[in-house]
């Protein structure tokens, strides 16, 4: 897709903590910026990978304000703004914007489940109204842990009813038929349909959408960048093998503490193991096999990580 805001690989970035369970900001700042660097065309912040939920409101504010502050440009984020209340949504959706954001990534309201399309309709119409413009809103439909998907009617009601504030979506249920359906309906007004799966990256970008926001993008976004120049061919189709590989091994472990595994050998740099309640550490053994199983993809070794350590 032509012009899409965030179109390419980006990243679901992980988010660094301190020993106490504080944000690391200098740590987070350097992984970001590695990322960018390899392979990323922005970050997905404050996402589930993120642990966004595990943050309080003004934690994720300071956040945000912490990695710009440290030189990580604005234009490249798409922080997860979506509450399960209406009034920190707006409020953190303002913020993104105030900070030189281009876009966030909005759940649905979370707490009550099977809300009405109505329902959901008049929540994302109080968000459009009272943030007033000026930044992209994209939807993030991701059924098995909100509980709550965007169904198509409901999408194509918010087009209508607010040409131009809604702007796409992050797809991360893995039915790539739910997709593609997005792609058709609504890529042809513009509308930037993402994939949450390393699997679909090629296969999306040859139907007409704009790229993917994923977890394991924090390792395998090297080879996400050489499918999203490509499209096609040998090397593309090699690109998409080592894709597939790193996602069914990052998925073989709970998938946050198994990235900040990874990401923990990788720098030698063992603060990347901590990691918020309820979520915990993976054990030496559960580590050991998250470690040899993304190994095993070809994916490592990660080159200049050590800039994830710490931005100095």
């Amino acid at each position: 897709m032509k012009d899409a805001l965030f179109g390419g690989i980006n990243a679901a970035a992980l988010t660094a903590m301190t020993a106490d369970f504080a944000p690391d900001l200098e740590r987070y700042a350097g992984h970001c910026k590695w990322l960018l660097a390899n392979g990323c065309n922005g970050l997905g912040i404050l996402g589930t990978t993120g642990e966004a939920n595990s943050f309080g409101f003004d934690e994720r504010k300071n956040i945000l304000e912490g990695i710009v502050a440290r030189g990580v440009p604005a234009t490249a984020l798409m922080p997860g703004t979506g509450c399960a209340s209406l009034t920190d949504t707006v409020e953190l959706t303002k913020h993104a914007k105030a900070q030189g954001c281009r876009g966030v990534l909005v759940l649905p309201p979370f707490y009550y489940k099977a809300p009405s399309d109505d329902g959901l309709f008049a929540y994302f119409s109080e968000v459009i109204q009272r943030v007033g413009g000026g930044i992209a809103i994209y939807l993030y439909h991701f059924p098995q842990q909100s509980a709550v998907p965007f169904s198509l009617d409901l999408i194509g009601r918010l087009l209508k009813a607010y040409p131009g504030a809604i702007k796409g979506v992050k797809d991360s249920s893995g039915d790539y038929a739910n997709m593609k359906a997005m792609i058709d309906h609504f890529a042809k007004d513009g509308f930037e349909v993402y994939s949450g799966s390393d699997e679909y990256i090629q296969k999306i970008l040859a139907e007409g959408g704009a790229g993917c926001i994923t977890a394991a993008s924090n390792v395998n976004a090297r080879f996400g960048a050489i499918v999203y120049k490509h499209r096609t061919g040998p090397e593309a189709d090699a690109a998409q093998l080592v894709l597939n590989a790193t996602r069914k091994a990052a998925t073989s472990s709970p998938l946050i503490p198994g990235l900040r595994e990874i990401i923990a050998r990788s720098t030698g740099d063992a603060a990347w193991r901590n990691i918020r309640p309820p979520h915990l550490p993976l054990s030496a053994e559960a580590g050991q096999k998250a470690w040899d199983n993304m190994q095993a993809t070809g994916a490592l070794p990660l080159a200049g990580l050590s800039m994830a350590k710490a931005a100095e």
